[in-house]
């Protein structure tokens, strides 16, 4: 079915409402299309234009993996990780993510150095954690980049290195709202209480629900009367 239509036959499917592309990337998924099993999975995961299934999201996850599709591999080793349709299994879920980082996923790369930051699934290996981080910076990962910046500012695998980590996290920060948030802390930190509240704020608006609840926490717990009264607004 998909390799009757032209490519603008094709887009034209994708823009159609959630549940007319769900169908239609479940047709070419089961005619064996890669990257339709993975995004078709995607949405089962997600629950978008089909019910949520995660369970079926993992064996569609498996099945574009098995065709060497990497994102895919990252997502088997995700559902591993937290338990997606499958048991967790700490150690499938670091394999899963060495395999696409060794293949060059950006997002594999990532997800297999905290890992080995952590020790979770495999040895910890904080040396190894980085230099992994920093080939995912490399590409322009900015959540690769952030955890650079808390390596140099931690002394996680070396000297602590304040200048570097706050230059990791000004330029994480566009991207990444944890980066945001660090790159605020440095600036409050140097006296740029102005620059600092405005990337708090944008940390808040790009976080997480539970991000922006510790962010609040955060800054209720610094000694500093603008800082609380920017939490109290935040709240709001």
């Amino acid at each position: 079915m998909l390799d009757t239509l032209t490519s603008e036959e094709i887009a034209a499917r994708l823009a159609g409402p959630p549940a007319a592309r769900a169908a239609f990337l479940r047709a070419a998924a089961e005619e064996g299309h890669a990257e339709a099993q993975a995004v078709y999975a995607q949405m089962l995961l997600d629950g978008v234009g089909v019910a949520m299934d995660p369970a079926a999201a993992f064996g569609w996850f498996r099945r574009a993996a098995a065709q060497h599709h990497l994102m895919a591999l990252n997502m088997v080793g995700r559902c591993y990780e937290l338990g997606w349709g499958v048991a967790v299994d700490m150690e499938r879920a670091a394999t899963c993510f060495r395999l696409a980082a060794e293949r060059g996923l950006a997002e594999g790369m990532y997800n297999y150095a905290t890992r080995l930051t952590l020790g979770e699934g495999v040895a910890q290996d904080r040396e190894a954690a980085l230099a992994w981080f920093e080939r995912a910076a490399g590409m322009g990962y900015a959540k690769a980049l952030n955890y650079v910046g808390s390596f140099a500012e931690d002394g996680w695998a070396g000297p602590r290195d304040m200048a570097r980590a706050a230059d990791c996290y000004a330029r994480a920060a566009g991207g990444d709202f944890r980066g945001a948030f660090n790159h605020a802390r440095m600036l409050h930190a140097a006296g740029d209480d102005d620059a600092a509240q405005r990337w708090f704020v944008d940390a808040a608006e790009r976080g997480t629900p539970a991000f922006r609840v510790k962010l609040i926490a955060w800054l209720r717990a610094a000694a500093d009367a603008r800082l609380h009264a920017l939490a109290t607004s935040l709240e709001r």
